[in-house]
């Protein structure tokens, strides 16, 4: 094998990692080089004679690790977007070693012992406030993490935290292996009441699996959502919806409910083992909300109203599918499907006459131009990157004096072997601690391909969405590098994201870029008003499937101990306790629940999306107070936010920007749920 390329300077554009010449075979010896040069610095750092101060012991352990973060970074990254059985087998054998490393580095008892020494002097160090914050949250991770245990307890962390590691990456792909492997595969005649982008998606889809003539549906949000709505065969919808809802639970190698409540056990002894009653009480502790009553209380103040909108809705779909000629209940497989033809008949919106007029490219170009708009930010394509797979497209950023910031990736294509989803990441994350570092940030999105690809108005609210998340990572002006970029509170890190998708829907961004892929035209004004009036349209549905889910994930982290957990059983009788509608699925079933099982970073969290939608939507309301959704002033206390990271307390930071505590009641009229 060639000399790594992991082992040498990258001169490439901002040092991009040099894609065309890695290979799965130079990671393992990366990592193995990675793991070793990192427990060499903790050793130097905690086997010091010198008394520790902030430089030895805090800087140091910030700038420990450096070969092992870029190389986890390519490595997470191309396992995400681009991986193959070489790459998969790599992370199931590394995934525990890594995490034995991490232990390693909390339980080292030198290093606390520096570290906490610091921490109780932290009033007399004279420090800065971003190093006072780094100082204290280095020290509530080692505690977090068990570095007050005894040494047997310690023992049984190291052994609970590799285990998850490789209960989290085989649920990841396990979820991946059904997404890859199923798909419906139709002819000319299984196409009823699909339109034009959607049958054309499906024979992208298909071609791309060697079925050309034919048409297939994926399991890719992207494809089967629409499909769902379109589809006039409700057999087919059946089908596709089932497959769906099922990923993850099929008997045999690839199920994952046995996956489920290994992980359940774990975290519940991993809790108890920090003193705390349940995992739940664990992982809020350190968040926004505090407490999981807290969280809880949020959910259940949108539960009842978001039932009471989707019983109205329900009627209203039912009575589209009597005149339809289906005399049964409403099921989950028709929701979408006539909840299109009432947004029809209520709003004369019709989709497939919407979606041709949201183009990708034109649909990037208004994120951009926001951020241009709202914070001087020039997107310059860039030709001379080596890029991992030809759907990734690389952006130079500039500020308003033309000085670069940092460079954008954008993957915005379904394809197999990329996971599901969507998703913001990092090559590489903004600091300055040893001179200037500027971020490389991706965006992943799961577009069905098409020639144009063409989005419906949630595909363009996603893409915004995410690139929030990229100007929260783009934007970041720290100097330590635990603080850059997204390294904030699980359930603040949704706010910069979520606020910017209010940006989609300002008229004057529709009017310039919501144009017809064949002749140009702008989205004819009525149709734009329709479509801004119709935005509370299945609010109730989509509360109702998001709720639930956030709900299940405090119950099932709330158990002081789980036991012999039967997934299947829980789910049941969850859904009957809080009354779930039988005609709503639950936008994530456990199964392929990778929010909460593919990774412990949402786990007990997935309430964070509805806590900062209490932000942005209140948040935003600054800016319609202010009569301009660009206003200057709140613009430039905006960027404040997006370049702290975790430089400052959250609440803080949003309290600087909206001059005071945030309130509940703008959240519920934006989804229509108000009284």
């Amino acid at each position: 094998m060639t000399e790594s390329p992991f082992f040498e300077a990258w001169n490439t554009p901002f040092e991009l990692p040099p894609f065309d010449r890695i290979t799965p075979e130079h990671f393992p010896p990366a990592f193995d080089r990675g793991m070793a040069e990192h427990a060499a610095e903790i050793a130097a750092i905690a086997g010091l004679r010198e008394a520790p101060d902030f430089a030895n012991t805090v800087e140091a352990l910030e700038r420990g690790g450096q070969l092992l973060r870029r190389i986890g970074r390519v490595f997470n990254n191309l396992t995400s977007s681009a991986t193959n059985e070489a790459l998969d087998a790599i992370d199931r054998d590394y995934a525990p070693r890594l995490a034995a490393h991490h232990m390693r580095v909390m339980l080292d008892p030198a290093l606390f012992e520096r570290l906490d020494a610091l921490w109780r002097d932290r009033e007399r160090l004279d420090l800065a406030p971003d190093q006072r914050r780094v100082l204290e949250r280095h020290h509530l991770n080692f505690v977090r993490n068990g570095a007050l245990l005894d040494a047997a307890q310690k023992a049984r962390m190291s052994e609970i935290s590799e285990r998850l590691a490789s209960l989290h990456t085989l649920f990841g792909q396990n979820v991946l292996h059904d997404e890859d492997e199923w798909r419906l595969v139709l002819d000319e005649g299984d196409l009823e009441g699909l339109p034009d982008f959607a049958r054309a998606a499906a024979a992208a889809a298909a071609r791309e699996r060697g079925l050309d003539g034919r048409y297939a549906i994926t399991l890719a949000r992207a494809s089967v959502e629409p499909f769902l709505a379109f589809s006039a065969r409700r057999d087919l919808r059946r089908t596709a919806y089932e497959a769906w809802a099922a990923r993850g639970e099929h008997p045999g190698a690839h199920d994952n409910r046995p996956l489920i409540g290994e992980i359940m056990a774990l975290r519940a002894e991993q809790a108890r083992l920090l003193g705390y009653d349940n995992f739940a009480a664990y992982r809020l502790d350190d968040t926004m909300a505090k407490t999981p009553e807290a969280a809880a209380d949020l959910l259940h103040q949108v539960w009842e109203p978001a039932k009471r909108k989707a019983a109205e809705e329900r009627a209203e779909l039912a009575g589209a599918a009597r005149e339809d000629g289906l005399n049964e209940p409403i099921a989950a497989w028709d929701w979408r499907y006539y909840a299109e033809k009432v947004r029809q008949t209520k709003y004369a919106i019709d989709a497939a006459a919407v979606k041709p007029y949201f183009v990708l490219d034109n649909i990037v170009e208004a994120a951009f131009d926001t951020a241009g708009r709202l914070f001087g930010l020039r997107f310059v394509e860039r030709r001379d990157c080596p890029l991992y797979h030809p759907d990734v497209r690389a952006y130079e950023v500039r500020d308003a004096a033309g000085k670069p910031i940092g460079l954008f990736l954008h993957d915005n294509f379904a394809r197999p072997g990329k996971h599901s989803g969507a998703w913001m990441s990092s090559f590489r994350q903004q600091q300055t601690l040893d001179g200037e570092v500027l971020p490389i940030v991706v965006n992943n999105n799961n577009f069905a391909k098409g020639d144009p690809t063409l989005l419906s108005f949630d595909d363009a609210h996603t893409l915004f969405h995410e690139f929030g998340h990229g100007l929260h990572g783009l934007l970041s002006k720290v100097h330590y590098p635990s603080q850059s970029g997204t390294s904030v509170r699980r359930d603040f890190v949704e706010f910069p994201s979520q606020v910017f998708e209010h940006w989609l829907e300002v008229p004057d961004t529709l009017r310039r870029y919501a144009r017809h892929y064949r002749t140009g035209e702008p989205l004819p004004e009525a149709l734009l008003q329709r479509l801004l009036a119709a935005r509370t349209f299945n609010q109730g549905f989509a509360t109702v499937e998001y709720a639930a889910c956030a709900m299940l994930d405090l119950d099932l982290h709330s158990r002081a101990d789980p036991g012999a957990l039967d997934i299947d059983t829980v789910e049941k009788e969850f859904l009957a306790r809080v009354g779930m509608p039988a005609e709503i699925g639950l936008r994530h079933r456990p199964a392929h629940f990778q929010h909460l099982f593919a990774g412990g970073g949402y786990a007990a969290g997935y309430y964070a999306y509805l806590w900062a939608e209490v932000l942005d939507a209140d948040g935003f309301g600054a800016f319609t107070e202010a009569g301009d959704p660009f206003a200057p002033g709140l613009a430039a206390q905006l960027k404040a936010i997006y370049s702290a990271g975790d430089t400052v307390d959250p609440m803080e930071l949003y309290r600087g920007f909206r001059g005071r505590d945030p309130q509940v009641a703008p959240l519920l009229a934006q989804r229509g749920l108000a009284a």
